[in-house]
């Protein structure tokens, strides 16, 4: 099953007058969905734009792993773990907030900066929090999250290329650029796809794209 949800259905949140813009694909704070509680592992994947000096203030997280991908500009991470990181384009950040960790992110720079972040839920909850930074992901080594029984592939096609959507009980596709086809739905920026027992699917780029794929395992949670 494919379940294709547009950009334009995404709740608005951020705070405008403060430089935040987010988009968020699933239920989230004062946007309640009972319908749109996660996918999979997936609890959360959220657009970012934050103004140059722009950012989220420190804030707790707990039984949750973050992951995030910068789409443009460059994102400052500092925890309370003792962390600090400058994360650019093409890199992974994972912090794993198990029983509990505060962080801030900013805009640090002078230009815009946008990124994708997604949080799953872990397999087991508590332990020690966790970071790291992954410079340079891409296929064909997806990212490894066994923590939530998962694999985050990263995706950049050329036209007319085509790619594999890996077989698994959960999968979801996040369009991050360009367009893609998959099982006769165009997916462009923004989009994503909710894939349910994948089994011998692919995209296909009309023209250049980058795509974030969720491998996710099961039994676990869809809605």
């Amino acid at each position: 099953m494919i379940d294709v949800r547009r950009a334009g259905s995404r709740y608005r949140g951020g705070d405008p007058g403060a430089g935040i813009e987010t988009l968020h694909a699933f239920s989230f704070g004062r946007f309640y969905d009972p319908d749109n509680l996660r996918f999979g592992a997936l609890l959360a994947c959220n657009e970012e734009r934050l103004a140059p000096g722009a950012g989220f203030a420190e804030h707790p997280h707990s039984h949750t792993e973050i992951v995030t991908w910068v789409v443009e500009g460059e994102l400052t991470h500092r925890d309370s773990a003792g962390h600090a990181s400058v994360v650019r384009p093409g890199d992974v950040q994972h912090l794993s907030a198990a029983s509990g960790v505060r962080h801030e992110e900013r805009n640090d720079s002078d230009v815009p900066l946008t990124f994708v972040q997604m949080w799953l839920a872990p397999l087991s909850p508590g332990g020690d929090p966790a970071y790291e930074v992954v410079r340079g992901v891409q296929d064909p080594t997806p990212y490894a999250l066994p923590a939530a029984g998962a694999r985050l592939h990263v995706r950049r096609l050329d036209t007319g290329e085509r790619t594999p959507v890996p077989d698994a009980p959960f999968v979801y596709a996040h369009v991050v650029r360009g367009g893609v086809r998959l099982a006769g739905e165009e997916l462009r920026t923004g989009d994503a796809a909710r894939i349910t027992g994948a089994k011998g699917l692919e995209l296909v780029a009309p023209g250049a794209a980058d795509v974030l794929l969720w491998e996710m395992s099961g039994p676990q949670t869809s809605g």
